[in-house]
């Protein structure tokens, strides 16, 4: 876990990589909740059956799933000291290179791309996120993701 405590610290990482996330395991039963929580049941998702006969061998996770995934990856790699509140801004150039399959590892890597302050007390911070499955040299998702913090020291 990085530990920031205050935005200048933050601004001095500009173009570093400054996480690597721990490991996390993709299950049949999140990608189910997944399903029923978007409405997305392609079989290529949650028949287990039919997937096994499919292009993968195995079910897949949904893209967004995998993308959704990132404030998880966010809460255990960075913390913001005094902070009060941190808020997920949007999201640029979503991309899913690679599949993932059922019971695949996960983590993320994390490059602060920019940052700038937003006043009174906050920061925008735009991280380049690639996910990577443990066993490929593939990513399975590469992002921008937008970040707001308020209230850490400047």
């Amino acid at each position: 876990m990085r530990t920031f405590n205050s935005y200048s610290e933050v601004l001095a990482c500009l173009g570093q990589e400054v996480a690597v996330t721990d490991w996390i395991r993709v299950t049949q039963q999140q990608i189910q909740q997944f399903a029923d929580a978007t409405g997305d049941q392609q079989w290529i998702h949650v028949d287990v059956e039919r997937a096994k006969a499919g292009p993968f061998g195995t079910p897949i996770a949904h893209g967004f799933l995998t993308l959704s995934l990132l404030p998880q990856f966010f809460d255990g790699a960075l913390a913001f000291a005094g902070a009060r509140m941190g808020v997920n801004y949007g999201l640029n150039r979503v991309r899913f290179p690679a599949p993932v399959p059922v019971g695949s590892r996960l983590r993320a890597r994390m490059v602060l791309q920019h940052a700038e302050r937003i006043e009174p007390d906050g920061l925008q911070m735009t991280w380049n996120v690639s996910i990577e499955r443990e066993g490929s040299d593939r990513p399975v998702c590469v992002a921008e993701s937008l970040i707001h913090s308020y209230g850490c020291a400047h």
